[in-house]
């Protein structure tokens, strides 16, 4: 009980900024959503550069394939790292291609960025830092693990908040897995839970050098301010950078901004040149000889018929690019088209609540009943916290009902014997069409600390493309089999019961979890 009452400075949620939509959306197929690119890059591929996988088994081989086959770098963004048999397996990945590395001629051109969040990776006694070092110690010139500490965490509350708890302020959370040119997006960490039986979404954007640089960018951005991880397990700030708790919080804050915002900032100029440049070589005028010259050299690449747009959530540094996104999204979806939400953890911020309700398009929501909840069975007050999610999906559900909306808004809740369930993203289905042209797939739960406390990121995927649209739909498909419609009688079985005590908490501690 004193723990949460340890959290009281922060009970008070602060006064959302309300942005005004950039732009409504056009009335054009996929490229309706070409507005993102004034807000973020907008990088064009081909589709056949996408694969969408469908299980942890499936990431968690990918994974070792892709550390096996690296040259030049591998940047990994998670949570954590645990500290099992499956991880350290990673670990050893790691070692043996650094060592290739390593022993190759000349000086070794890979290099192996990490990082983590730093309350949740100095967890316990054996934890990510500890199943780190010895790739520190063997390879310091190569590995460099940051690991980021919320600003909001400081004085007092930092001294008195006890360990997991003290991961309620703020986290980073994001999750990016690269490979040379190669990446990995999605809402999975490094855990071996999350590469045998709790099921998230991940995909695969193969031969995408902007899209790596971008992000390997954007994990320097973030590392550039974090706690740099020593070979004896102490950690210090890079040489001139301000603290994150012990310096002043609103000068550490701007210059994080300013790090992550000349990222997205350079990335867009460079994306729109090289849109400009491309626009001008494809017109009629274009010279004949220059474009005979690209084919003979192979350099002439397929005509994009898939967008990427990378989406930041960092509110602590004043960076609401995903929210504002996300907003639009729900804002514009017009009548009949159907937007498929997903979250392994069902507590949408009134925002996002506010839209789903108020506008036209119809919503099939997918979260995870009380078993599959990753909290479920945990001790202590963190048992509860299924019944919390319990809790407030059925205030949810009776505001529905209450507006009559059950036909336009439907919550699903997946249910799989021994698994657990953390997938998030949505996918949208425009009017009269049975395949999505858009998908949002990362870091971000669509909840409250998504996008007040944590770092998160995700993209949007718009793809013209038939057999990648199709490949979303089953993957789609594919989670919402598992799963059955809630209705008033859902909330009448005796596995829903919630104790007294945690309604009258839950409206205090949800913006924590």
């Amino acid at each position: 009980r004193s723990s949460w009452l340890l959290l009281a400075p922060l009970l008070t949620p602060p006064i959302p900024v309300i942005t005004a939509p950039p732009c409504s959306l056009c009335p054009e197929g996929a490229h309706r959503f070409q507005w993102i690119r004034n807000l973020v890059p907008e990088f064009g591929i081909s589709s056949s550069h996408v694969k969408v996988l469908s299980s942890p088994a499936e990431f968690y081989e990918l994974l070792k394939v892709q550390i096996k086959a690296a040259k030049q770098r591998v940047v990994m963004a998670s949570l954590y790292l645990g500290t099992g048999l499956l991880e350290q397996e990673l670990v050893d990945c790691l070692e043996e291609t650094l060592e290739k590395s390593l022993q190759a001629k000349g000086s070794p051109d890979l290099r192996v960025s990490i990082l983590l969040d730093y309350t949740r990776g100095s967890r316990g006694r054996k934890n990510s830092r500890t199943m780190l070092i010895p790739l520190l110690q063997r390879f310091p010139e190569q590995v460099r693990v940051s690991l980021f500490h919320t600003p909001n965490l400081r004085g007092l509350l930092r001294l008195l908040i006890p360990e997991r708890f003290n991961e309620t302020i703020g986290l980073q959370h994001i999750k990016v897995y690269l490979f040379d040119d190669n990446v990995i997006l999605s809402g999975a960490n490094l855990s071996d839970l999350y590469f045998t039986n709790r099921q998230d979404r991940y995909v695969l954007l193969r031969d995408s050098p902007e899209i790596a640089d971008f992000f390997t960018e954007l994990v320097d951005a973030i590392g550039d301010v974090s706690l740099q991880l020593q070979q004896d397990d102490t950690v210090q700030m890079m040489e001139g950078m301000v603290h994150p708790y012990q310096g002043d919080k609103v000068a550490y804050c701007e210059i994080a901004n300013r790090r992550v915002m000349e990222v997205i900032n350079s990335a867009r100029t460079r994306q729109e040149l090289l849109h400009a440049k491309t626009f001008h070589s494809s017109q009629p005028g274009s010279s004949l000889l220059s474009q005979q010259g690209s084919q003979a050299s192979g350099s002439l690449k397929p005509e994009p018929d898939t967008w990427i747009y990378p989406l930041i959530q960092m509110k602590p540094f004043g960076i609401q690019i995903d929210e504002m996104v996300t907003e639009t999204l729900l804002t514009e979806a017009e009548r009949d088209a159907r937007i498929y939400l997903t979250t392994g953890y069902f507590n949408l911020t009134q925002a996002y609540m506010d839209l789903i309700l108020g506008t036209r398009a119809e919503y099939r929501i997918l979260l995870a009943s009380p078993e599959v909840n990753g909290f479920f069975g945990a001790k202590g007050v963190a048992g509860a916290i299924p019944a919390a999610y319990v809790y407030i999906e059925h205030q949810f559900y009776s505001e529905v009902c209450y507006l009559q909306q059950q036909e336009r808004v439907q919550l699903q809740e997946y249910s799989r014997a021994g698994w657990t369930f953390h997938a998030k993203g949505l996918w949208l289905y425009l009017a009269g069409s049975d395949l999505p042209c858009l998908t949002l797939i990362g870091s971000p739960n669509f909840g409250y600390r998504s996008v007040h406390r944590d770092l998160e990121a995700q993209v949007a995927i718009v793809t013209e493309n038939k057999a990648l649209q199709q490949q979303l739909h089953q993957e789609q498909e594919q989670l919402y089999l598992c799963s059955g419609v809630v209705s008033t009688s859902t909330f009448e079985q005796p596995n829903r019961y919630v104790k007294l005590w945690v309604k009258l908490v839950t409206p205090l501690i949800k913006n924590f979890f």
